[in-house]
C-alpha cells in the first residue's frame, strides 16, 4: 500500500541543489555536511511558513511541495535572504548557495509522501538554469504570481529540458543577493554607483563616440576609487538607446546611485550636463551643467569625478587621487583618435578589430607617450591571435605582449596596460608573472570587472578553480550584463571541479546568448559525456559540426593554456566517453 498512487493533483514544486559541492567537500567534508544540515533546516521552516513541506532531501538537494505558486514563490525567496545572510559569516570558500527552481504542475503522491511526475522533473531541470544564490521559474509560476507577489522577473528564454517534449519558457527572479548567472549584491558598506551612456545632442551623429568617451572615462576614473562600487561599462552600456527608468537600472544592476548626462560639442565648444540620482528614492543628489572650450574637457571629467566623490562622502587616497587626475595625454586629437579605437575594438569582431587597430595606431603616432592606445593595441592583437582572424594572426601574441611591455613601460599606473601584460602571459603559458599582472590590475582599478575577470581564467587555467570561481563572481557582481565569455568559464570551473549539471546549465544559457560558439558546445559534449548522457552529447557535438566544421578539438588543447595537460584531457575523455570519435585520437 505503502507504494500505491494516491492522488494526482496541481501543485508548486520547489527543487534545489548546492552549487559546488563537490568543491566544498574536497575541503572540508565535516564542515560541508554541517552546513547542509543547517541550510535544510532554513527549507524546512520556510517551506512550512508558507503552506509547503520538504517531500525529499537525497545528497546535496531539496524538494519541496506547496499548494501555491505564491507561496512557493514567498518560502524561495525568504530561504535564499536567510542562506545569503548566514553566508555573511562564513569564509567566502566556505559559502553553500543553493541554485532553486520552482515550478507549477502536475504531481503524483503517494502515500508516503514522495511526489513524482513531469512536474518534478521541470522543476529540477528549471532549478540547473538558475544561478548560484539565485531562483528561476517557469512561466507557469510567473503567470501565476502576476499582482500576487511583489518580485521583478527577468526572461531567460526557451530551453530544450531533458525528457520534456516542448521547450519551457523560463524566468530569473532578481534578488537583492543575487545577479545574473551567480553574482551577488554589492556589499552594503560601499556606496554603489551605475554611469549610462550620456546622450549625444549634437547635430552630427558621427559625434556619438565622444559621448561615449566621455562616460567611459568617468567609469574609468570612478572604478579607481576603493571606497565605491563601480558597475562596468558594459552593463552600464547595456541601456544605451532605451530611455529606462533610473529605478529599473538601479534595481537590476544593484546600485544606489545612478548618474546620466548629455554631451553638446559644436565645433570647439562642448556642453556637458550631468545629474546624479539616488535610485532608490528618486531624488536628486546633485546635477551641474559645464560650458567649456574642448581643451578643457580633461578638467570637466576631473571635476565630474571629484563632485561625485565628495557627494557620496568617499575619502580618496594620495594614489587614488593622482590615479584619477592622471589623464596619459594633453593631445587632444590623440585622445579623440583612441576614443574612435576604443569604441571600434570593444565590438569584438574582425573587422571592427582592423579598424580599431589603424586608429590607435595613428594615436599612439600621434603621442608615443600615450599608453592607453597602446594597451587596447596590445588587446587588440592577442584577440587575433586566438581567433585566427587577418593575415598575421601568428604574429597576435608575440606582437601583443610586445605592446603591453611597451605600455607597462611607458605607464605603469595604467591598469589597461598591464591587463595586456596579465593576458600575454597566460597565452604564452607564464601563470605566475600572469597572476601578478591580474592583481596589479586590481590594485589600480579595484572595481575592474575585466581584471578580475582576467584574473579568474588565469588561475583555472593554472589548475585552481575554485579560486577562479571567487573573481569571476566578483567579475560578475560588477558587470552584471556582461554574461557571454564568462558564463563558459565558469562552466570550466564547475566542470574541473565536478559540478557536471552546474556546467551544463551555464553552457545551455552561453549557446543561446551565443549560437554560433563553437567552444561551449565541445565543452557542452564532453560534460553530457561525463554524466552518461550520450545521445544528447553526439547530438550537441553534430550542432557544432552544423557551426564550424573545422573544429578541431586537438587544436584547441594546442592553443588553451593549461598548466596540467590532465586537465585537458578531461574535456576530451568525456567526448570519447559519448562514443564520438576524435582525429587522432585527441
Amino acid at each position: 500500500m505503502a507504494d500505491q498512487v494516491l492522488e494526482h493533483r496541481l501543485a508548486a514544486i520547489l527543487a534545489a541543489d548546492v552549487a559546488g559541492y563537490s568543491a566544498l567537500m574536497q575541503g572540508d567534508e565535516r564542515a560541508t555536511l554541517e552546513t547542509l544540515d543547517e541550510s535544510r533546516a532554513v527549507f524546512r521552516e520556510h517551506a512550512s511558513h508558507h503552506g509547503g513541506r520538504v517531500v525529499d532531501t537525497a545528497g546535496d538537494s531539496v524538494l519541496a511541495v506547496f499548494s501555491s505558486a505564491s507561496g512557493a514563490m514567498r518560502a524561495a525567496v525568504a530561504v535564499q535572504e536567510r542562506l545569503d545572510a548566514l553566508n555573511r559569516s562564513r569564509p567566502e570558500d566556505r559559502r553553500m548557495r543553493f541554485r532553486i527552481g520552482v515550478h507549477l504542475g502536475d504531481v503524483m503522491e503517494k502515500a508516503d509522501g514522495s511526489v513524482y511526475g513531469d512536474g518534478v522533473n521541470i522543476a529540477a531541470r528549471i532549478e540547473g538554469l538558475a544561478a548560484p544564490g539565485g531562483i528561476s521559474v517557469s512561466s507557469n509560476v510567473h503567470d501565476s504570481v502576476q499582482g500576487k507577489v511583489d518580485l521583478a522577473f527577468e526572461s531567460t528564454g526557451e530551453h530544450e529540458v531533458k525528457n520534456i517534449a516542448r521547450p519551457v519558457l523560463v524566468y530569473r527572479v532578481a534578488l537583492q543577493a543575487e545577479a545574473p548567472n551567480g553574482g551577488a549584491a554589492p556589499a552594503p558598506d560601499k556606496p554603489s554607483i551605475a554611469v549610462l551612456p550620456f546622450d549625444n545632442m549634437s547635430r552630427d551623429p558621427e559625434q556619438e563616440y565622444f559621448a561615449d568617451g566621455m562616460s567611459e572615462d568617468i567609469i574609468t576614473d570612478l572604478s579607481k576609487v576603493s571606497g565605491l562600487f563601480v558597475i562596468a561599462r558594459n552593463s552600464s552600456f547595456a541601456y544605451k538607446g532605451k530611455s529606462p527608468k533610473i529605478d529599473q537600472v538601479s534595481r537590476e544592476l544593484s546600485a544606489r546611485y545612478v548618474l546620466e548626462g548629455s554631451v553638446r560639442k559644436a565645433g570647439n565648444r562642448v556642453r556637458i550636463n550631468a545629474q546624479l540620482i539616488d535610485g532608490r528614492t528618486g531624488g536628486h543628489v546633485w546635477a551641474e551643467r559645464y560650458d567649456r572650450d574642448l581643451t578643457d574637457i580633461f578638467a570637466v571629467q576631473d571635476e565630474v569625478t571629484e563632485r561625485i566623490v565628495h557627494v557620496l562622502k568617499v575619502t580618496l587616497t594620495e594614489t587614488e587621487h593622482r590615479s584619477i587626475t592622471h589623464r596619459g595625454t594633453e593631445d587632444l586629437e590623440a585622445y579623440d583618435l583612441y576614443l574612435r579605437g576604443r569604441e571600434r575594438t570593444v565590438k569584438l569582431t574582425r573587422e571592427d578589430n582592423l579598424e580599431g587597430r589603424r586608429l590607435l595606431e595613428q594615436a599612439i603616432a600621434r603621442d608615443p607617450s600615450f599608453s592607453a592606445p597602446r594597451s587596447m593595441l596590445g588587446i587588440s592583437r592577442l584577440g587575433d591571435f586566438l581567433n585566427r582572424w587577418g593575415e598575421g594572426w601568428e604574429d597576435g601574441l608575440r606582437e601583443g605582449r610586445e605592446l603591453a611591455s611597451r605600455a607597462v613601460a611607458v605607464d605603469d599606473m595604467d591598469p589597461v596596460a598591464h591587463l595586456a601584460m596579465a593576458l600575454a602571459h597566460l597565452w604564452s603559458r607564464e601563470h605566475e608573472p600572469a597572476v601578478a599582472e591580474a592583481q596589479r590590475v586590481i590594485t589600480l582599478d579595484p572595481n575592474s570587472a575585466m581584471g578580475h575577470g582576467a584574473l579568474g581564467m588565469i588561475l583555472h587555467y593554472g589548475g585552481d578553480s575554485a579560486r577562479a570561481l571567487q573573481h569571476l563572481e566578483v567579475s560578475q557582481r560588477l558587470d552584471p550584463h556582461q554574461l557571454d565569455l564568462r558564463l563558459h568559464n565558469q562552466a570550466l570551473c564547475h566542470f574541473m571541479l565536478g559540478d557536471l549539471e552546474a556546467a551544463a546549465g551555464l553552457l545551455r544559457e552561453r549557446i543561446e546568448r551565443a549560437p554560433q560558439t563553437d567552444i561551449s558546445r565541445a565543452l557542452l559534449a564532453s560534460t553530457y559525456g561525463h554524466l552518461g548522457r550520450a545521445e544528447e552529447a553526439r547530438a550537441v557535438w553534430a550542432d557544432l559540426r552544423r557551426v564550424n566544421p573545422d573544429y578541431s578539438l586537438e587544436q584547441r588543447g594546442a592553443i588553451l593554456p593549461y598548466r596540467r595537460a590532465a586537465d585537458f584531457a578531461r574535456i576530451a575523455e568525456g567526448v570519447r566517453k559519448a562514443g564520438i570519435e576524435l582525429p587522432g585520437g585527441g
